[in-house]
């Protein structure tokens, strides 16, 4: 006696699968609600003091790499003008 063997993943028809687009989507939004109440949201207080940790940041970096950009673009040039003869 032959057993018949089906996929277990086997997809649907068009017609079914557009039929279960709801429900798959009601599904999502739960579990999107769900993990969204365990999200942690930081208060006023650590925004504001995050923020200007990242602004000063941001601004040594852009200090330093302005300084640099001028040395390296000095010597360079300085460089160029001893070779060139002039």
């Amino acid at each position: 006696m032959a057993k018949t063997m089906t996929a277990p993943n086997e997809p649907g028809t068009g017609m079914q699968q557009w039929k279960e687009q709801p429900a798959r989507l009601m599904a999502f939004l739960r579990e999107t609600r769900s993990e969204m109440r365990k999200v942690w949201w930081p208060g006023w207080p650590e925004v504001q003091s995050t923020t200007i940790v990242v602004l000063i940041t941001v601004f040594l970096f852009a200090a330093f790499f302005w300084v640099v950009d001028s040395v390296f673009g000095n010597l360079i040039e300085r460089l160029l003008h001893a070779l060139s003869g002039h």
